[in-house]
């Protein structure tokens, strides 16, 4: 058993990575400013303490009282597009309150560390599927911010003997598979849940951001990866962190689908037949981005246990026709 900090347990993979860590039997302390989460969705087995990395009092506090083993970063900003148009408060949020949380982990001698990262640092890749070695060259502020905080867990790992993983995950989806949680943004910025909207009826349409893209049907192809897998392979590295390590994994199912295949698989899973209209590109977007998720595999002795489109889908639609206005609700 281990004592945890998880920033940003609130939200989306952060919930599901808390409940994952609880029911291991882990002391879970969740920070967090629910600008993005949600307080109903934090498992009622962890502490919550509401906090902004921001603050670097609220900061100091929670390690002044934690005495923690480890931490799971998952707290910061993520939408690629907002990333464009307001890049310095990416930077503040994701970088600035990131080297906040290092310089409190190096204060109080927590040498653990696991990274919400993501596939965006790779950038547009020539070749598929994406291995950690591919050079990571983002073309967005989003993906620029979580790889200059790789960079800095890399240093710290080098200067003061921080142990660190960092999770590049690539689409997270779907919800739990007991319907307890899900997928709850306000806007919602996520493919599949914004399709699902129009088979709920809270949308006319969806659109689709391009359709002249070099694939095989002209739109983006991403790699989904279920929520829950994701909340098991934070577990799995945390509990094999060690301190002076530094580690990248990227975290997919290893198989691509555009978003024309992911409005299809919706279509058969609703009933619904969601219209669709084709749009402008969107600044940011790259063609096509899969995984090569074997390292994880290997390393971590991690599989993703949903690996069908249609399955990661059905869970996600489990959850908004039995949540359709989300916590709230």
């Amino acid at each position: 058993m281990m004592k945890l900090l998880v920033t940003g347990g609130a939200g989306y993979v952060g919930s599901h990575t808390v409940r994952v860590l609880c029911r291991a039997g882990h002391d879970v302390t969740v920070f967090d400013n629910l600008s993005q989460g949600h307080r109903q969705a934090v498992d009622a087995a962890a502490t919550f303490v509401d906090g902004d990395l921001g603050d670097a009092g609220a900061v100091e506090s929670v390690f002044a009282g934690g005495s923690f083993d480890g931490v799971l970063h998952f707290a910061g900003s993520l939408n690629v597009g907002e990333s464009v148009a307001q890049p310095l408060s990416y930077y503040r949020n994701n970088v600035v309150c990131s080297v906040n949380l290092l310089e409190a982990m190096e204060r109080h001698h927590v040498r653990r560390m696991v990274f919400s990262s993501t596939c965006a640092t790779y950038g547009q890749v020539d070749g598929t599927p994406v291995t950690e070695e591919t050079a990571q060259v983002p073309i967005s502020p989003y993906g620029r911010s979580k790889l200059a905080i790789e960079w800095a867990m890399r240093d710290s790992v080098a200067a003061w003997g921080l142990g660190c993983t960092a999770l590049r995950y690539f689409n997270a989806a779907g919800a739990a598979a007991d319907g307890g949680l899900g997928e709850d943004h306000d806007p919602e910025i996520h493919l599949i849940p914004i399709i699902l909207e129009v088979a709920a009826g809270k949308r006319d349409h969806i659109q689709i951001f391009g359709d002249d893209y070099p694939t095989p049907d002209g739109t983006c192809v991403r790699d989904y990866v279920h929520v829950d897998d994701l909340a098991e392979v934070h577990r799995l590295a945390i509990e094999t962190q060690v301190a002076g390590d530094f580690r990248a994994f990227n975290v997919g199912t290893g198989l691509g689908s555009s978003v024309k295949q992911v409005v299809d698989a919706a279509r058969d899973v609703t009933g619904h037949p969601i219209p669709a209209v084709h749009v402008e590109r969107r600044p940011g977007d790259p063609a096509i981005i899969y995984a090569d998720a074997s390292k994880a595999q290997e390393h971590l002795n991690w599989t993703p246990e949903y690996r069908s489109l249609s399955d990661i889908i059905a869970t996600a639609w489990a959850w908004h026709r039995q949540h359709p206005n989300g916590f709230d609700g």
